[in-house]
């Protein structure tokens, strides 16, 4: 166990900026950290708890860390209360219009952005519900930045649209930037930052779930059981240990879920358009060109990002290539598979179970609440009609843990951004 006291040294008491840096700090590591102050205690890794601490200048903070990689993580909470809080003087203060807003939504952000002044975020948000479209991108006139998610549509127009309104910053509260037309951004001037990484655990964990659910048909299972019948006709599925597995995307996403398999019993295969020997030799994977993976492979999990050299990469050739008895889970981008392709093979009996987090279609439906209506969506109903597929909406990223790091790494590239600081790895730009 290693113990540290810090006496709170900022102005401003460990405010909502340097409480998001150390519970991401503490995220980190195996370890379990506690902080205490005055008798009150809040997990390390939780944000919110740390700032009900309402730790001011001059407060004692008993930080406790237990766990194998300690002495680690004590040195790197050491470090960081001790030298990574030296702010800049305060700059204006960033105007964000915030597109889609959900509950969930404001949990971090809106207590990230409450205080003002030096060393703080700095920035004003404004929640507006309606998605970033072509029709509501004139919401933004007078603000400097929006901040957007997947399902948001940002092309040349909106674009354009945005830089007439005095946009100057898209923030992505996510991974991904197929949506955004990155040279129109360009010509206009627009800086845009992403997340590059949130929790990769929380995707590959969402994939072996949706692709267990489909395997053993546990949504038939439930559904039958809450009808009285506990018959198990319809409910056979197949074994992991011993099969193949293909990881298709092998970043930190696609090595999660490698191992996630790996402790099935599985043996894994990748492919990538960058292989990363050093997973070779680790002994997690073997790389293998695609056609031999798509051949081979009992399951194949997607993990790509989405380029024009992606799209579609599971076609109508592809999915001849597969295993009648083939396992398919997509928690990456919806473009990556054909989705008419997948239909036609699901109704030749193609496919033992298929589990989409992420679909072509998708974008209507996505955060919205329709159960009230028919299903309309001409791809969604298609796919919900065999009972050996499981479809989720694009909630793979969902857990606390995510959110969180989503909430502190955007509001750190909105302050770099109105600081003029470096902004590492999270800018993306047109080629």
């Amino acid at each position: 166990m290693k113990q540290i006291t810090y006496v709170v040294a900022n102005p401003l008491g460990i405010h909502a900026r340097p409480a998001a840096l150390l519970a991401q700090c503490c995220v980190d590591f195996k370890s379990a950290v506690t902080i205490e102050k005055d008798g009150l205690v809040a997990d390390g890794v939780n944000v919110l708890q740390i700032l009900k601490l309402q730790a001011k200048k001059g407060d004692a903070l008993n930080i406790t860390i237990e766990g194998e990689d300690e002495e680690n993580a004590a040195s790197k909470i050491y470090d960081l209360l001790h030298g990574a809080f030296e702010e800049k003087k305060p700059v204006e203060i960033l105007k964000i219009a915030f597109f889609g807003t959900k509950d969930y939504d404001r949990l971090f952000f809106s207590e990230l952005v409450k205080d003002k002044g030096e060393g703080t975020y700095n920035s004003d948000i404004k929640y507006f519900n309606a998605r970033l479209t072509p029709e509501t991108a004139s919401l933004a006139k007078g603000f400097d930045a929006v901040c957007i998610f997947v399902n948001d549509e940002c092309p040349r127009e909106v674009v354009e649209t945005l830089h007439e309104c005095g946009v100057r910053l898209i923030l992505l509260r996510c991974a991904g930037f197929n949506n955004v037309d990155l040279q129109a951004a360009k010509e206009c001037g627009i800086t845009v930052l992403r997340v590059p990484a949130y929790s990769p655990y929380a995707v590959a964990e969402h994939a072996m779930a949706i692709l267990q659910e489909a395997n053993r048909r546990l949504h038939k299972a439930h559904n039958k059981v809450k009808d009285n019948n506990f018959a198990l006709s319809g409910l056979l599925g197949l074994d992991l240990h011993n099969k193949v597995a293909g990881i298709m995307g092998t970043g930190r996403i696609g090595v999660c879920m490698a191992n996630i398999c790996k402790g099935y019993g599985m043996t894994v295969l990748g492919w990538d358009a960058y292989p990363n020997k050093a997973l070779e030799e680790s002994g997690l994977l073997t790389y293998v060109t695609k056609e031999e993976l798509l051949q081979k492979s009992d399951l194949i999990s997607l993990h790509a990002p989405l380029f024009p050299s992606t799209y579609h990469l599971i076609d109508k050739d592809a999915i001849a290539l597969m295993k009648d008895t083939v396992m398919l889970v997509n928690t990456s981008r919806g473009g990556l598979v054909d989705a008419e392709a997948l239909i036609e093979a699901l109704k030749q009996g193609k496919f033992h179970a298929v589990a989409l987090d992420v679909y072509e279609g998708e974008d209507n439906n996505v955060y919205t609440d329709r159960s009230d209506e028919a299903i309309t969506n001409d791809i969604t109903g298609r796919l919900l009609m065999f009972p050996q597929v499981v479809l989720t909406s694009h909630q793979a990223f969902f857990t606390r843990e995510a959110l969180q790091a989503i909430a502190v790494v955007t509001m750190e590239n909105a302050r770099n951004f109105n600081e003029g600081n470096d902004y590492g790895n999270a800018e993306v730009a047109a080629k």
